[in-house]
């Protein structure tokens, strides 16, 4: 089955990727070159942009030129920035970094706020230790931290640093905490799109901005998801084999021969 690549998505990519480098607001009639380059339609791209604006996420703003645009919020732009260190690690994890635990309690009378939060520190990266208890990676502190204040839920939250002392192996331990085989498949299934894309790239002499940049807008698309669903857990706590470890080299690769390169594509016509 094809995947789905939905304009709304592929306009916060966009933004993630080469949006955050105009000097100013985007303009609309750029938004809607842009995303055509990637199969969305000018309706879609509007309607997928009111959305955005309705959600905080983009703000309408004239560019220097004195045509319409939007640009980032400041909450879009934490929101990015947060994302930059789980996309694009700079270290890979490691095992005495520690954990950090949500706990959270919700007043009966507010109990529709439990889902949200639930779905909310599911979509963070973090497992369930226990009943309302909570655990991730202590390097997702911060913008767990960001995320729940932005979305007004950290009154009801409470975070806390800590080890693992037992009495099962940390290893066994995470293995009950995430779904690591679904996980697994996540990571299979960016492989059985993106390595023939890498493939065919290797075989290209010429880099031509308007196919990098569709191409790396896709797998970018892709991408910034897994680093979500996959907490980013320590080698010593994965299984053998792990294919995160191959479809995060996939993705850095494309990175590297197709973002600049795409970059050409970006600037106004």
């Amino acid at each position: 089955m094809a995947e789905q690549h939905t304009p709304r998505s592929l306009i916060v990519t966009f933004y993630g990727a080469y949006g955050r480098d105009f000097p100013g607001a985007v303009p609309v009639a750029e938004l809607v070159r842009l995303l055509a380059a990637v199969g969305v339609d000018a309706p879609s791209v509007r309607s997928s942009v009111s959305r955005l604006k309705r959600r905080g996420l983009l703000v309408p703003e004239r560019t220097s030129t004195g045509t319409a645009g939007y640009a980032l919020s400041p909450d879009a732009r934490q929101l990015l920035d947060d994302g930059d260190r789980r996309i694009y690690p700079t270290q890979p994890p490691r095992a005495d970094d520690g954990w950090v635990l949500a706990v959270f309690s919700v007043p009966e009378q507010e109990r529709h706020k439990r889902h949200v939060l639930r779905s909310r520190l599911a979509g963070l990266g973090f497992g369930t230790a226990a009943p309302g208890v909570w655990i991730a990676p202590a390097r997702l502190y911060e913008e767990t931290r960001h995320t729940l204040e932005r979305l007004q839920l950290a009154r009801y939250v409470d975070l806390f640093r800590g080890d693992h002392l037992g009495f099962a192996p940390t290893a066994e331990a995470a293995a009950r905490w995430w779904d690591l085989a679904a996980i697994a498949k996540l990571h299979e299934e960016f492989l059985d799109r993106q390595e023939p894309v890498l493939r065919a790239w290797g075989k290209r002499a010429g880099t031509p901005a308007e196919d990098a940049y569709r191409d790396f807008l896709l797998a970018l698309d892709s991408w910034r998801r897994l680093p979500y669903a996959d907490p980013g857990l320590p080698a010593e706590l994965l299984p053998q084999g792990w294919p995160g470890v191959r479809s995060a080299q996939v993705f850095q690769e494309l990175r590297a021969r197709l973002r600049d390169a795409g970059k050409e594509f970006v600037r106004p016509a």
